[in-house]
């Protein structure tokens, strides 16, 4: 394999570590998204302003000027830096470029070992699905019949009802 695509076996081996905070595609960005574009910065590989990496997370507000809220939870929004989402989603594209760049690499240099790979996978995921087709027709049925019980009863409770006199309005 090309030392160009080596850095692939990094992304599919555990590596333990389990950031907890606030994230961005999934990744933290105290632990992972500011390290990695302050190195980026002082490489000279990008130029995130420093107030974007300084201050990533901000206040969101309205269009007036005032603090916009949750209105489910009653606590501020906050929002990431404009300029560190823009980077994000920059690494994302050009990481989903690589991953497909890797795979199309591999499919044409190992094209019958590949290729055994998806029979395989394929072989291997059929009585996933069909058991997992097999409940969903259960539930599904479970359900129509449940929904059907319940029509049945409420059309029964409203033809045993008495019918209540009506109050002659008066005009």
């Amino acid at each position: 394999m090309s030392k160009q695509f080596d850095y692939v076996l990094s992304l599919v081996k555990p590596n333990g570590a389990k950031p907890k905070g606030r994230k961005v595609w999934s990744i933290d960005i105290e632990t992972v998204w500011l390290p990695f574009f302050t190195a980026t910065n002082t490489e000279g590989k990008s130029n995130l302003p420093h107030a974007a990496l300084g201050a990533p997370l901000r206040l969101q507000y309205h269009g007036d000027g005032t603090v916009k809220f949750n209105d489910r939870t009653g606590r501020p929004v906050i929002k990431v830096a404009s300029e560190l989402n823009d980077a994000v989603k920059l690494v994302r594209e050009n990481m989903v470029a690589g991953l497909i760049s890797y795979a199309g690499h591999v499919q044409n240099k190992r094209t019958d070992d590949y290729r055994e790979q998806l029979r395989l996978n394929v072989q291997a995921g059929k009585p996933i699905v069909e058991y997992d087709t097999a409940k969903l027709r259960e539930a599904e049925a479970a359900r129509a019949e449940s929904e059907l019980q319940e029509m049945l009863s409420e059309a029964e409770r409203a033809e045993s009802a008495p019918e209540q006199e009506r109050e002659p309005v008066t005009a």
